[in-house]
């Protein structure tokens, strides 16, 4: 019998929260029976809770956390494809496979993500420019239909549910395992150089200047107008060859010695987070960087994850949690969205501390799969109210006219008409999910409120 408990949950931004019933299975037979207990109410799958809205959450309805599910079932190393359940994190692959010589073909900002929420979300990182996204490197997978039926797919065996689960949110049923290809590497080290970027034109030429590396990105400052505005530090990188050491460095001892002791236990006050405060720390952490360029051979986590060294980081928002604001517009010589977009947002006096900018390359996956030709700029943004939902509302107008896109695993609140104009693809992909779920068993908040998926009764 299943056992169900009734939860709040809520995304990592912690807005909004709701109230599910939820039940951790530990096998995919406690899964499949567990599907049984779905009502009107509807399904779906949780992982480890790092989509920031509400695109993994159902207010009333039956959710499946995932996490649990987590066994390595077989690995090749002479090809390097692993087969996992869909509850084993990048973490997990990390601290059995780096020794081995094996690293995540992709990984997003943290490792605290399950295969099967990179592949709902069809992640993507740092090296999107040479190695698309998660879904580029992943095949049969198998998949826990709306009908109790256990499907394989991928881009060879019924292409078209493979394609709709690409960044599908979850919507298409609940990924049991998969099969991802791991890159070779020669140890955890990453070489590494860091440039001082003194505007957004600078940016530009650093990045067209990086092509030799596999992973770029930006920290970005979103407060400072004028000519420097855009201003930043970027990084750029590379898995170091064969018999290539460094050291963690002044910065990543003291995080490891501290690691235990990082935490942020509790909601800081509202007013910890305002205009001077993110105006000092953005000040501090440009200037901390010399002029010009400085090299270094560094661990894998602080290059990739130096969040993840911080638990428990999103409490810094406080007890109303913040939105991420996560765009994608096409080249343009001019810049003149991403110009448009930052200047709202200085402008706004709403800046960010945690902004990165970053090129993406040519591959694309269609559908719902965020990742498109063009510049990427993240926030986050503290949950200010209606005053950030109409900047955000203004900033959905500037990237649609673009021809851009926002990122479904980061929103919490865009509009049905927005989403249609920057995802053209949507009503094909409806056709597909409806063929698969015409009842509408697994569905979300997001979904519903973005007419993916028909709320109780048919509503629309």
């Amino acid at each position: 019998m299943t056992r169900w408990t009734e939860r709040e949950i809520a995304g990592w931004g912690r807005f909004p929260r709701v109230t599910a019933q939820v039940t951790r299975p530990e096998r995919r037979s406690e899964v499949l029976a567990a599907l049984g207990d779905v009502g009107p109410e509807g399904a779906l799958a949780f992982g480890l809770g790092r989509s920031y809205g509400d695109s993994a959450l159902l207010d009333g309805g039956r959710v499946f956390v995932t996490r649990r599910l987590d066994r390595m079932l077989a690995f090749d190393p002479e090809t390097g494809w692993l087969r996992c359940e869909a509850g084993v994190s990048i973490e997990d692959i990390l601290e059995v496979f780096v020794p081995r010589g094996f690293f995540p073909p992709v990984t997003p900002g943290t490792k605290l993500v399950t295969v099967g929420g990179a592949l709902a979300s069809d992640v993507h990182g740092k090296n999107h420019h040479v190695d698309g996204a998660w879904s580029n490197h992943v095949r049969r997978v198998e998949l826990l239909t709306a009908g109790g039926d256990v499907v394989i797919c991928d881009r060879a065996r019924e292409p078209e549910l493979f394609a709709a689960t690409v960044g599908g949110m979850g919507l298409t049923g609940i990924i049991l395992s998969l099969e991802v290809k791991l890159t070779p590497v020669h140890g955890p080290w990453i070489e590494m150089e860091s440039v001082r970027v003194e505007s957004l034109d600078h940016f530009f030429e650093v990045s067209a200047e990086s092509a030799d590396f596999t992973h770029t990105v930006s920290w970005i400052d979103c407060v400072t107008r004028g000519k420097a505005m855009g201003r930043g530090i970027f990084m750029r990188g590379r898995h170091a060859a064969r018999g290539a050491a460094g050291t963690d460095g002044i910065v990543g001892k003291l995080v490891h010695a501290a690691e235990p002791a990082l935490d942020v236990p509790v909601d800081l006050p509202g007013w910890t987070l305002n205009k001077a405060s993110i105006r000092l720390f953005n000040e501090v952490y440009f200037r901390k960087h010399p002029r010009g360029q400085i090299g270094s051979i560094v661990h894998y986590d602080p290059f990739f994850y130096p969040l993840d060294a911080v638990r428990n980081w999103n409490r810094i928002y406080g007890k109303r949690g913040f939105l991420q604001y996560q765009l994608v517009v096409p080249p343009d010589p001019t810049h003149r969205a991403l110009r448009e977009v930052m200047e709202a947002i200085t402008s706004s006096g709403m800046g960010s501390f945690l902004a990165v900018i970053k090129e993406l390359g040519p591959q694309q996956n269609g559908l719902l799969s965020f990742p498109t030709p063009g510049v990427l700029l993240a926030l986050d943004f503290p949950n200010y109210g209606r005053p950030l939902f109409a900047l955000l509302d203004r900033l959905d107008r500037v990237v649609t006219d673009a021809g851009g896109r926002t990122y479904l695993t980061k929103d919490a609140r865009m509009s049905r008409d927005t989403f249609r104009a920057q995802y053209p693809d949507w009503e094909r992909w409806k056709a597909i999910r409806d063929a698969w779920d015409p009842e509408a068993r697994f569905r979300s908040e997001q979904g519903m409120r973005l007419g993916l998926v028909d709320a109780p009764g048919g509503a629309r």
